[in-house]
């Protein structure tokens, strides 16, 4: 193991589903992450995921082998809900434990039931977790027991763990009596798109929308901003862009409740988000549950008015540079959204602060300088 910060790392990550992509938070900070240490000249590989893509068969891309100098290696997966995670991440976890790594980083707490493979092997291993994923709805019998697992597990055989928020800190002390360290993730400063695309497609003007973007899964609360959005009083629409995760249930019962203002974009990337993102009135998150919310610090770069749930994940994100409502409430919700809506002055006081604020606070250098003094036991 290298002892000196000037001595290269040979690197393993493993856990999201694959890199390049945004099928998730996690992929996101996989990305950022492997990236950076690529181009400081650390020898970094990803584990990917086989199989399709989270939101269906028509978004899979061409496999890599290589991606801005981070080496990428698919893993046998076996392709059903409750099996994926489970088989990529235990053959990531032999391949890196008789791999020639220094370090293995583990991504999301399901994954981390395999941490022990590599730590027999003497690997030092780090695990970050994304969020407590037990507390998610989605998950049946079987996937809770695993990620229950991969906690435990991580708690016992991990060097260092990362989260990403206060309350999952607390929450490991009070638990497992675990110290953890807390690296936020970071967001890089983006540049304003017009709208183009997203007018050719679906009839979108620059402030004419109000937007929902990430995954469609229940914790994230759209149920919730569709309850709201159908009792204001507005004449803008509102864009729901993201696709469902695991399963299409939630996403068609939203479908179902939706009235005519209401746009399903599916599942967005590149120029097309860029725009959404460039474009917006105002930009909701009505989660229930959080780790750290990275569409929230891409909404909050791109200069958004934001409106989130007043989860301690969200808050502690905007401060004082956007709104918040009581968490499930629709009713508070509607009254927040309306007040914005009647006051655009406000909407614009806050469009002017939030993207230096969150760039300031939130920088992927800076996550990835604190990252690798934890590879080398610092």
């Amino acid at each position: 193991m290298p002892q000196r910060k000037d001595e290269k790392l040979h690197i393993a990550m493993l856990g999201h589903k694959r890199i390049p992509s945004r099928e998730g938070g996690v992929e996101i900070v996989v990305g950022e992450l492997a990236t950076r240490m690529a181009a400081m000249g650390h020898d970094v590989t990803c584990f990917n995921r086989g199989g399709h893509h989270v939101s269906g068969v028509d978004f899979d891309e061409k496999a890599m082998t290589e991606y801005k100098g981070v080496k990428l290696k698919r893993v046998f997966t076996v392709d059903a809900k409750g099996l994926a995670a489970v088989t990529s991440s235990f053959f990531a976890a032999v391949k890196a434990a008789f791999g020639k790594f220094d370090v293995v980083h583990f991504h999301a707490e399901g994954p981390c039931a395999m941490l022990w493979i590599p730590k027999l092997f003497g690997k030092r291993c780090v695990a970050t977790v994304h969020g407590l994923d037990h507390q998610r709805a989605k998950w049946g019998k079987f996937a809770s027991f695993y990620i229950f697992a991969g906690e435990k597990c991580a708690v016992k055989f991990a060097d260092e763990i990362i989260v990403l928020s206060e309350n999952t800190q607390k929450y490991f002390e009070d638990t497992y009596s675990r110290k953890t360290v807390f690296i936020p993730n970071g967001v890089s400063k983006n540049a304003l798109k017009p709208a183009e695309e997203i007018t050719e497609r679906f009839g979108l003007e620059k402030d004419g929308y109000i937007l929902y973007l990430g995954r469609l899964v229940p914790e994230k609360g759209i149920h919730y901003l569709i309850e709201a959005f159908k009792e204001i009083d507005t004449d803008k629409k509102l864009v729901i862009a993201g696709g469902a995760s695991d399963s299409t249930e939630y996403a068609d019962e939203l479908k179902k409740s939706a009235c005519d203002n209401i746009i399903f974009t599916d599942f967005v990337k590149g120029g097309l988000l860029e725009e959404l993102y460039s474009n917006a009135y105002i930009y909701v998150l009505p989660s229930d549950l959080e780790g750290m919310p990275l569409s929230l610090l891409e909404a909050m770069s791109y200069g958004n008015c934001c409106v989130t749930s007043d989860i301690h994940e969200c808050k502690s994100v905007i401060g004082e540079c956007g709104v918040t409502f009581k968490k499930g409430d629709v009713g508070d919700l509607k009254e927040k959204l309306q007040r914005l809506l009647n006051d655009s002055e406000a909407v614009e006081k806050y469009k002017s602060v939030s993207s230096d604020y969150v760039c300031n606070r939130f920088n992927w250098d800076e996550v990835t300088r604190r990252t690798l003094e934890l590879y080398y036991g610092e």
